[in-house]
């Protein structure tokens, strides 16, 4: 069997007017994650990782830190299955159609929007949890944006490509975020498609979730682990 590694990307900039970057701290999150690897003497075959400037630069840093340890990794390569979910659409097609059919969810995104960062952060979940579930449902299927049902279709896709191509006995990375990790471990699970949601809330930064798999089959081995950050103030969810 090949094992895939799916990590999540280090600390972003929440909040910001640049979501799609990484704090200091996500920086050192991918650092020290590189410097592990190189430790335990892994050997990647092949490192992927989405488009976004968050991931793209979380395989950047930890592909480097690896090398700079003394152990070879492979250049990562760009793969646009690997992309996270709408959040564009998510943040502004649905989120209106939501406020227009729904006037708590309403009251909820003003009281949000308005409120200061430290009471947008606490009160983060609880608003991106009805979108979410809102976005799984047949009601928004017909949005002008990605569908879960394309969302779903693309992790399944990157998937099914990796089983096809890789060989037996592989070490493969990618490079992500937490909707395609969450949905990837629904796939392994063959569970309900709101499994995909609930487990993508508590995948923390820089975590990694491993799976064994073959041509035909595909494993969950391992979820949301975090071997190379000892320090628990290195341990972020946003």
């Amino acid at each position: 069997m090949s094992v895939l590694t799916l990590v999540r990307h280090g600390q972003a900039s929440f909040f910001d007017a640049n979501y799609d970057q990484l704090s200091p701290l996500g920086e050192r999150q991918m650092r020290v994650l590189g410097e592990y690897w190189a430790r335990r003497g892994l050997r990647l075959d092949e490192v992927y990782t989405g488009p976004r400037v968050r991931q793209k630069r979380s395989a950047e840093l930890a592909v480097s830190a690896c090398r700079q340890s003394g152990q070879a990794c492979p250049e990562p390569e760009v793969l646009e299955e690997l992309d996270e979910y709408d959040l564009k659409g998510l943040t502004s097609v649905l989120l209106q159609e939501l406020c227009r059919k729904d006037a708590e969810f309403a009251r909820l995104a003003q009281r949000h929007l308005s409120g200061q960062a430290d009471e947008r952060l606490r009160n983060f979940q609880g608003l991106f949890e009805p979108l979410l579930l809102y976005w799984q449902s047949p009601a928004a299927a017909s949005l002008d944006m990605e569908s879960w049902t394309a969302f779903s279709a693309r992790v399944r896709r990157a998937i099914r490509q990796l089983q096809e191509q890789i060989g037996t006995g592989q070490q493969i990375a990618f490079f992500t975020s937490g909707g395609f990790i969450g949905a990837a471990a629904q796939l392994a699970l063959a569970a309900p498609d709101r499994t995909a949601l609930e487990l993508h809330w508590r995948l923390r930064n820089g975590s990694l979730t491993e799976f064994a798999f073959t041509r035909d089959r595909f494993t969950l081995d391992s979820f949301n682990t975090l071997p190379h950050l000892d320090d628990p103030a290195l341990w972020t969810y946003r």
